[in-house]
């Protein structure tokens, strides 16, 4: 199959694409909050009890829909730059979103046993994973831009693919990490916050300019 007929052509697939992506992304936001609860019929005491017992999962919630919020962002702005897709893109779209619709099963079990090595070092490979397809994905649509395209969006792929892999970097690290200590790796997905803040102000210029 040569690959015009292997490609969905025009803006229409990428559009297509993007309306899944849109949906699969929304639908991983909301199952996220699901475990964040407080049982009826308490009296006070026992109110203000589950109340605290909340704060693992809300923090828990927020973490992960910052994430899902960045994977979201960083997809739509690949998507949208290359308006022709193939069957490797699309592949490589279903995989990251298979691994999106995951997320909330590492998030509630971050919330309830963030303790426990293993919990940290799953959570940290979901992160790890999913950047890395969607640096893959980045990569891979490299092959589908015009010579004139390809020039003008090359600072600004560069600078994406330097956000997943920083991302990839820290969270893959935290992943043998946790097992020597959770609370530490928890501590080192910090470190990634310079650097997204660094990558951010380089692309809102790229913007601008």
């Amino acid at each position: 199959m040569d690959r015009a007929s292997a490609t969905t052509g025009g803006g229409k697939g990428a559009e297509r694409l993007e309306a899944l992506s849109d949906g699969v992304f929304a639908i991983a936001m909301t199952l996220l909050v699901l475990d964040v609860s407080v049982p009826t019929g308490l009296d006070e005491a026992e109110f203000h009890e589950a109340l605290r017992e909340t704060l693992p999962n809300l923090g828990a919630y927020a973490l992960s829909f910052a994430v899902i919020a960045e994977f979201w962002t960083d997809h739509r702005r690949i998507l949208r730059a290359f308006p022709t897709v193939d069957g490797r893109v699309t592949g490589l779209t279903l995989l990251g979103l298979g691994l999106i619709a995951l997320l909330p099963f590492p998030t509630a079990l971050l919330a309830e046993y963030g303790d426990e090595s293993l919990v940290v070092a799953i959570y940290s490979g979901s992160v790890a994973m999913t950047n890395a397809v969607h640096l893959a994905l980045l990569l891979t649509s490299h092959s589908l831009l015009t010579p004139a395209t390809e020039r003008i969006t090359v600072n600004a792929r560069r600078l994406d693919a330097a956000d997943l892999g920083a991302t990839v970097v820290v969270f893959g690290i935290a992943v043998p990490l946790a097992f020597a200590s959770p609370e530490l790796a928890k501590l080192f997905w910090i470190t990634l916050i310079p650097a997204k803040l660094a990558v951010g102000h380089q692309q809102r210029r790229i913007s601008r300019s």
